[in-house]
């Protein structure tokens, strides 16, 4: 029992629904970023004090206290940078403009860090939206003449 409709508008129609749900899914995606860098701004002291009890036989844990905050701070502010740019990612590909896949591109590079939901939402919009970009003329023209 195949529908009456040929594969090619199948799969057109299929082409147009994914940017809306791929969308709700970079909002849930970026609100859930969010909510992890508020998590690790409130447990900052608590991480500093874990961190520190392994620093107790360290000639210099000053210094390696230093490095710890600059990591967990970059942490935070990738977590902030991820979250950010999938909302506006999401609310982009749901509002349907044509500079959406461009910034769904950089949000699903900022998410590939995190596991497993990010690597999953950021290989499937790589793969959405780079096979969706048209081969330069040079390479059209080559095949052509070949």
């Amino acid at each position: 029992m195949t529908s009456e409709m040929p594969l090619y508008y199948r799969s057109q129609s299929l082409a147009s629904a994914q940017p809306r749900v791929l969308g709700v899914c970079w909002i849930a995606y970026g609100i859930l970023r969010l909510a992890m860098a508020v998590w690790l701004i409130a447990f900052t002291t608590t991480a500093t004090l874990m961190f520190g009890a392994l620093l107790t036989r360290v000639p210099d844990p000053f210094s390696l206290m230093s490095v710890f905050h600059f990591f967990y701070l970059g942490v935070i502010m990738w977590s902030a940078a991820a979250g950010v740019l999938g909302i506006v990612a999401g609310v982009m590909l749901l509002s349907g403009q044509r500079s959406a896949w461009a910034l769904a591109i950089v949000a699903a590079l900022l998410s590939l860090s995190e596991l497993p939901v990010g690597i999953a939402l950021g290989v499937y919009t790589l793969i959405l939206f780079l096979r969706a970009i048209p081969p330069p003329p040079s390479a059209t023209i080559l095949a052509k003449g070949a």
